[in-house]
């Protein structure tokens, strides 16, 4: 975990530093999605929408956009 996110974590702050690459618009996680996955593990669609302000339909679509990708370069087999 990076280094602020263990300070907001150690003085149960949120992060104020919104140009960071992992502030998420979330309170309850500290603004920090790295406080997010150690904090609540696997999560689902749902809940992913919800700390980012999309549609599930939205995460979905990135989800599956990912897979296709990683699937392409790694050369895996679809599932």
């Amino acid at each position: 975990m990076k280094e602020c996110a263990k300070k907001c974590v150690q003085h149960n702050t949120p992060c104020p530093v919104e140009d960071c690459r992992v502030w998420i618009d979330y309170d309850d996680d500290l603004n920090c999605c790295l406080v997010a996955i150690k904090k609540n593990g696997p999560m689902t669609l749902e809940k992913v929408a919800k700390r980012l302000n999309l549609s599930i339909v939205r995460i979905k679509q990135i989800q599956d956009s990912t897979i296709q990708k990683l699937q392409k370069n790694s050369h895996l087999k679809p599932s």
